[in-house]
């Protein structure tokens, strides 16, 4: 992993030392560098404007929802993801144009829906047949229209190098294919004079470094089309295959660049429509991770350090799993640098621990470092997503701030959570 340093060894993040960011908005502190959200969205969207091919890259803003980088999305021409009232109200609040929002979730609720409606958003993702019902009593009061995807689960599974043919995918979302689910609610839709039926979608993991899996799912929903044309005379205009491309979070991640998965699905996507005679559908896709997860470095402040003999050095930091959750929860994997070392050799491996109370709070077991300490800034590299995403309050912690850097301008776009603004639900109890 490549990282820019300037010549006092300082790490660059868009052109600023990381170090002076530190200094003026205090650490724990995400610091996003908006070229590379720019360079990622761009390898998606000029991919198939290159191919001439009609396409939506929708960006999933669960892996990191504010108003600013929906504002950068938006510039780029991205599409959007929201699952929830709030990721929606947030888009609203960016400006981002409610034709091109999408609606996914396994459980909305009736005001989410109401929501969707009333702003008139470009497509809702349905997910199961209580939602088929919901939704047409809605539209139906509303006296409106929308258009609507059908999540399928094509029994495959992905992940890394590695994926998975089931006969019936176990997952709360979506329809099966194989058991009939997916025609039961095809029929329902298709009667239904409200709901415009646009096509289908799939979502078949996270973190895939290949593209077999991919075009095996395309394969997939392309056979369930050409029956459902042969059978009911329906074609689709829309051909959503989710998300999930890997990034690079330590050396060991080899992912492809992002262009080559763009490519493999517009290779599948033509030859199948060519196979059966079948227009060409828009192809949408739903990158997160890969359009934010790279850009994202959170940078933090050495506190303490604990030598166990023989078995370790723990370096603690002001943050933890308040800022990431994610290795205490799936023992996700990072790499990290000092920012003001970073033309000095590695000495010694240390372990990073977070300052919350709970011994499984260790952002990183083993990394090697020059000699750390106190006041030392720490960066830790590929944590845009599902790190501000899924901060949370646990000691009573804040909530960390968020800095966008470009061409060698720094802006804050998170405020810092302060103290009053973590206690303005609380109420007194009086007995």
């Amino acid at each position: 992993m490549n990282h820019d340093v300037n010549e006092k060894g300082q790490l660059l993040i868009g052109q600023v030392p990381a170090a002076d960011l530190a200094e003026q908005y205090g650490t724990p502190l995400y610091v996003y560098d908006v070229g590379e959200i720019r360079k990622k969205a761009r390898a998606f969207v000029q991919t198939f404007k290159e191919n001439q091919v009609a396409a939506q890259v929708a960006y999933a803003s669960k892996a990191f929802s504010s108003v600013a980088m929906l504002q950068v999305a938006n510039q780029e021409g991205l599409s959007l993801d929201v699952v929830s009232e709030g990721e929606l109200h947030t888009a609203l609040e960016a400006g981002f144009p409610v034709e091109k929002i999408h609606m996914h979730g396994n459980n909305k609720s009736i005001r989410e829906l109401e929501m969707a409606v009333e702003h008139g958003i470009g497509c809702i993702v349905v997910d199961n047949f209580y939602e088929i019902e919901l939704l047409h009593s809605i539209l139906k009061e509303q006296k409106k229209k929308m258009d609507v995807l059908l999540r399928v689960t094509p029994g495959i599974e992905a992940h890394t190098h590695d994926y998975i043919l089931t006969g019936q995918e176990d997952s709360k979302f979506g329809f099966d294919l194989s058991s009939g689910q997916a025609e039961e609610a095809f029929m329902k839709v298709k009667e239904n004079a409200n709901i415009r039926l646009a096509g289908l979608h799939c979502h078949i993991g996270s973190q895939i470094f290949e593209t077999s899996g991919f075009e095996m799912a395309t394969r997939k929903l392309f056979t369930t089309l050409k029956e459902w044309r042969d059978r009911y005379g329906y074609e689709a205009t829309v051909l959503n295959l989710g998300g999930g491309f890997g990034i690079q979070y330590t050396k060991e991640d080899e992912p492809l660049d992002l262009d080559q998965y763009a490519h493999a699905l517009i290779r599948e996507v033509k030859n199948l429509s060519s196979q059966y005679d079948y227009p060409m559908p828009e192809i949408w896709i739903e990158p997160g991770r890969a359009i934010v997860g790279e850009a994202g470095t959170t940078i933090y402040t050495v506190g303490s350090t604990k030598e166990v003999p023989d078995v370790r050095t723990y370096v603690s930091v002001d943050g933890g799993m308040t800022d990431n959750i994610r290795p205490a929860l799936y023992q996700a994997k990072y790499e990290a640098a000092l920012v003001e070392k970073m033309d000095q050799e590695p000495e010694k491996e240390y372990s990073i621990a977070g300052k919350c109370c709970e011994s499984g709070d260790m952002l990183i077991w083993d990394v090697a470092l020059p000699p750390v300490e106190h006041g030392d800034r720490l960066a830790v590299f590929s944590t845009g997503a599902y790190g501000y995403a899924m901060a949370n309050n646990y000691n009573r912690f804040q909530k960390a701030a968020v800095v966008f850097v470009e061409d060698g301008k720094h802006q804050l776009v998170v405020r810092r959570e302060s103290y009053q603004e973590m206690t303005r639900l609380d109420l007194s109890y009086e007995k």
